[in-house]
This record gives structure tokens, C-alpha cells and sequence, in this order.
């Protein structure tokens, strides 16, 4: 079984249309919740389920789209509504197509707001939708507003809930408008900022040994620059002997394999273990476009994992599935 564990879900553009006129402007402070039929929700739908059956994803875990939260509205009761009408958009998607969609949660982050605002949202997602995890943008700011590191005490809140729901979490860097990145570097970027956050001292996961947090686009920089975090923490234990290895705290995170070239690929298999690696293919966005050379779309991840140097039969079986039952232990 093939289980796509970094995946997006649309939903009906006119879904997105309104929120964007709602959060545009200084309206109201409540919204009412836009109508529409399920045989509109399907309409979407039907070309996201025919790209993914093409290539052979039997089950995708399913999150918002990156801009589908206006993270940088001011009004958290305007942010939590759209948040919700989201997750509740997602719900429904699953509803319709349980062998094929488990969702994954929109957090009601909002630029300068503490985190313990997403906490009610992740247990009703978990609770009432039956969700199996949750999705975190590292950078609810949009690069304007400064949010602590993901290894600040900031996060706690949000940390003990996932851990008491025994939920992972996708990190995921969200809308981008303030940041002078654009789009191609900003989500490795944040996601890379994100790991050395939590990678710059083991205290996080001492605290949260059961939190499982995974880092979206393949650990964003990480892979390639782990030599330079090897210095760091060996420089560091020439004070305190008793730290443990950057080795091994890389390795108390999660990566999925939203990476579109095969050395890519095979560095990130090489440097954190296939253990750590779950399936993604970022499957429909922008990769979806054919490769000129080998004719395949690129988020065609699967051949790439496959072609990894001295990979054994085991261990691209744990990446396609056996590391995301572990990992999300919700999977029915």
C-alpha cells in the first residue's frame, strides 16, 4: 500500500474566493459559513483522485492548502471561522472517499497570538472529524510578525495536546505575502529554520520524547547542511559530555520525501535513515508537471525512492507505508 502522507486538498474555488474577500478587508468580525452541495465538493475532487490514481497512491493524508489560512489576519475570530470552514471541508472530502483521503488539520494560527488559540480546533479535528494529525506553519507572521523558533517554550501548549492525542504534526510554512522569499525558497527555508530550532539542543523532545513532528519538503536544507549541526553539537558537548549526538537528535524528527531529483533523494535515505522517511509527494501542486527527461511528473516520488542506491525491499516498504501507520497511529 502506497500512503502519501504530504498531500493538499482544494475543495471548491469559490470556497477560497470568499475567504479572500473576507480577509481582504475590516469586515465584520464573524463570517457565516459558505453553502455548497457535495456533488460541488466531488466536481473538485474528481481530478485529484484521477492524478493520484495514476500513479498508484492508494491513501493520501490530506491538509489545506499552504494559502488557505490567512495566518497574517489581525481578527483570530476571522481566522478560526476560516480555519474551521477548512478543516470542516476536509471532513467532508474524507467522508466521501474514506479508502482514499484521512485528513490532516488546519491550525487557527494568527500572527502574535499565543499557540494555546490552536488547541481547541486540534481536538475537535481529532475528536469530532476523526482526523489523524495536524499541520503547523512554523511562520503565522507571513514573514512580518516574528514567531518564536519551534524549539521555544511558545509551542509547549500545542506540543502537550498532540502528545495527549498521540497525533503528528506536518510542518508546513503557509501564506507568504510580507516575506521577501518567494514561494520556491520559502517553504524549505522556514521548514529548515524550523528543524534547526528544534535540532539545536535535544530539550525538546526530553521534555516531549513522544512528540513526532515531521518536516515537509524533505527537512527543507537540512540533509545537506547536517556537517555543519555535527560541529555545532560536538563543540557544544566539549561543555556538556552528556548531549547526545546531532545524529541522533536528527533522527527524533521525521522527513517526508517532497523532493523532485534523485540525488536529493538519496542523500536524504542516506543521511536520516529510511526509518525516518515517510512517502509525500506534494501531489496535485506544483510539481505537477512532466519531467522533459524522464517524461514522468515530477511529484512522481515513488521511482525515485525506488532507484535509491542499495535500498532494500523493507525499507521502501516502511517509507510507502509502514512508517506512517507507526507514526500516525489514528490510521484505521
Amino acid at each position: 500500500m502506497i500512503i502519501d502522507s504530504h498531500a493538499h486538498i482544494t475543495g471548491p474555488m469559490e470556497l477560497y474566493q470568499y475567504f479572500r474577500q473576507v480577509s481582504g478587508g475590516s469586515g465584520p468580525a464573524r463570517i457565516a459559513a459558505l453553502e455548497y452541495s457535495d456533488e460541488r465538493l466531488e466536481e473538485t475532487l474528481a481530478p485529484h483522485l484521477a492524478e493520484i490514481a495514476a500513479v498508484g497512491t492508494d491513501l493520501q493524508l490530506v491538509s489545506p492548502r499552504p494559502w488557505a489560512v490567512p495566518t497574517g489576519d489581525r481578527r483570530e475570530a476571522i481566522v478560526l471561522q476560516i480555519t474551521e470552514q477548512v478543516n470542516d471541508m476536509i471532513g467532508r472530502s474524507v467522508k466521501l472517499h474514506p479508502d482514499r483521503f484521512a485528513g490532516v488539520a488546519a491550525l487557527p494560527q494568527a500572527a502574535g497570538t499565543n499557540v494555546k488559540f490552536c488547541v481547541n480546533e486540534l481536538e475537535r479535528c481529532v475528536t469530532e472529524l476523526g482526523f489523524v494529525g495536524c499541520k503547523i506553519n512554523p511562520d503565522p507572521g507571513e514573514g512580518a510578525v516574528a514567531t518564536p523558533h519551534m524549539g521555544d517554550e511558545y509551542w509547549y501548549p500545542l506540543y502537550e495536546k498532540m502528545v495527549e492525542l498521540d497525533v503528528p504534526a506536518l510542518v508546513h510554512s503557509g501564506p507568504y505575502r510580507f516575506s521577501r522569499e518567494p514561494e520556491l525558497n520559502y517553504f524549505p527555508g522556514e521548514e529548515a529554520v524550523t528543524a534547526w530550532g528544534m535540532l539545536r539542543t535535544p530539550r525538546v523532545f526530553e521534555d516531549f520524547p513522544n512528540l513526532k513532528i515531521i518536516i515537509g519538503h524533505g527537512g527543507g536544507y537540512i540533509p545537506y547542511q547536517a556537517g555543519r549541526g555535527r560541529a555545532f553539537r560536538l563543540n557544544a558537548m566539549r561543555n556538556d559530555p552528556s548531549l547526545e549526538s546531532f545524529d541522533d537528535t536528527m533522527r527524533r524528527l521525521y522527513y517526508d520525501t517532497v523532493l523532485y531529483d534523485q540525488p536529493a533523494m538519496d542523500l536524504l535515505v542516506k543521511v536520516v535513515g529510511a526509518d525516518r522517511c515517510l512517502f509525500g509527494s506534494d501531489k496535485p501542486a506544483n510539481g505537477s508537471v512532466n519531467d522533459p527527461v524522464t517524461g514522468r511528473p515530477l511529484n512522481d516520488t515513488k521511482p525515485l525512492i525506488e532507484a535509491v542506491p542499495g535500498i532494500t525491499d523493507a525499507e521502501t516498504a516502511a517509507i510507502f507505508e509502514g512508517n506512517a501507520r507507526r507514526i500516525y497511529s489514528r490510521l484505521s
